[in-house]
C-alpha cells in the first residue's frame, strides 16, 4: 500500500519535549548560508526583520518508500502536512510581516521536487551538512535508514536573533495556524 503523505495516521506518538531547544530563544543566529529551491542562497543571520524558519524531518516523495519505523519515531510523519499549512496561512503570515522557509536535510533536488508538487510559495532550504545541527545544536535523531535529520522545531528569528521556538510540534498539520496565532498575538 502506498502511503499518503497528504494525511496523517491517526495512531502517530506524541514527541516530548526533551529540553533540546531551550537554549535557543534568545541566541544570535550565526551567518550560516544554504541553497534555495528558489535559486538562491539565503543567509538566516540577515532574515527579517521576522521570518519564519520551519525545520522539518524529510518530506515524503510519492512512490518511493519512508524510512522502516518513520510513522513510530516521535514527530517524523507530518512533513507534507505541514508544509501544506504553511501554503495554506502564506498569505496571512506575510500580510504580517513574516517570511517563511521551509529547512530539512534533505538536497535542493529533492526539495525542488516536493515545492513544485505542492505549490509551495515559499523557498525550502537545504542543510544536507547539518550546519544548523552543528553551530546552534538543532535537535536530530537518525533514521533507521542511518541517515540523521532534524526533529521538528521552529524557529522564529527576529533581526538575527532567535525571538521565538516552537519545540516539539504536534500534530505538524496545524503548526501553521499555531504559529499564524503567535504573530497575531505579537501585532496586538
Amino acid at each position: 500500500m502506498t502511503a499518503n503523505y497528504e494525511q496523517l495516521p491517526a495512531d502517530l506518538p506524541v514527541p516530548e519535549d526533551d529540553g533540546a531547544a531551550a537554549h535557543l530563544t534568545g541566541a544570535v543566529m550565526p551567518s550560516i548560508t544554504l541553497p534555495a529551491t528558489s535559486g538562491e542562497s539565503v543567509d538566516l543571520s540577515r532574515l527579517g526583520p521576522r521570518a519564519i524558519v520551519y525545520v522539518y524531518p524529510m518530506t515524503g516523495t510519492p512512490g518511493v518508500a519512508l524510512p522502516e519505523g518513520w510513522d513510530d519515531v516521535p514527530g517524523a510523519r507530518g512533513c507534507t502536512p505541514e508544509s501544506m499549512g504553511f501554503r495554506a496561512h502564506y498569505d496571512e503570515l506575510t500580510a504580517l510581516g513574516a517570511q517563511v522557509f521551509g529547512l530539512s536535510v534533505q538536497t535542493t533536488a529533492e526539495q525542488a521536487e516536493a515545492a513544485e508538487r505542492l505549490a509551495l510559495p515559499f523557498p525550502l532550504l537545504s542543510d544536507s551538512g547539518l550546519v544548523l545541527a552543528e553551530r546552534l545544536r538543532l535537535p536530530t535523531f537518525t533514521a533507521a535508514d542511518g541517515v540523521v535529520r532534524y526533529k521538528r522545531i521552529t524557529l522564529v528569528l527576529n533581526h538575527g536573533t532567535i525571538e521565538h521556538v516552537f519545540y516539539p510540534i504536534f500534530p505538524p498539520n496545524q503548526h501553521a495556524a499555531e504559529v499564524l496565532g503567535w504573530l497575531r498575538a505579537q501585532s496586538a
